[in-house]
């Protein structure tokens, strides 16, 4: 196989994944009545070291500021996020999931963790699949993946 090929195939593999994820989920995110970027949103202000402000977030969303703006202020009106003063900066909000919030992005994390495509794998392999990917992804994948 030619490095053509095999990029091409690595990536419809990547594509293949997303939609089995996506597809597992959607049964789940309509139940709790969330879009696929509100459980994304959810899913990044997970567990963070640092303070997640909109901006950061809108950055690990790829979106502009305005849109993140928008989507957490979805999320506020259904009690899920609530916005904090940031320490040192008080034109800065610190994002933060409210218990709704937190209750919500587990469900979804474990829903995810048990139908995901990995859960085919054995640890080993989950293990060396972990440091491919972190490879292939860079710093991006390290952050996120905290």
């Amino acid at each position: 196989m030619d490095d053509t090929h095999l990029t091409r195939d690595l990536i419809a593999y990547l594509f293949a994944l997303r939609d089995q994820v996506q597809a597992e989920l959607k049964v789940l995110l309509r139940e709790l009545e969330l879009t696929d970027t509100q459980a994304y949103a959810l899913w990044q202000l997970s567990d963070e070291a640092e303070p997640m402000t909109a901006r950061r977030l809108a950055d690990r969303l790829n979106c502009d500021a305005s849109t993140a703006t928008s989507l957490i202020d979805r999320l506020e009106r259904h009690g899920l996020v609530r916005r904090a003063p940031y320490p040192g900066d008080r034109r800065a909000k610190i994002l933060q999931l409210t218990p709704r919030g937190c209750e919500l992005r587990d469900r979804v994390v474990q829903y995810t963790a048990q139908r995901s495509p990995f859960a085919r794998l054995d640890r080993d392999s989950q293990l060396r699949l972990h440091a491919l990917l972190g490879e292939a992804a860079g710093a991006r994948a390290a952050e996120t993946a905290s």
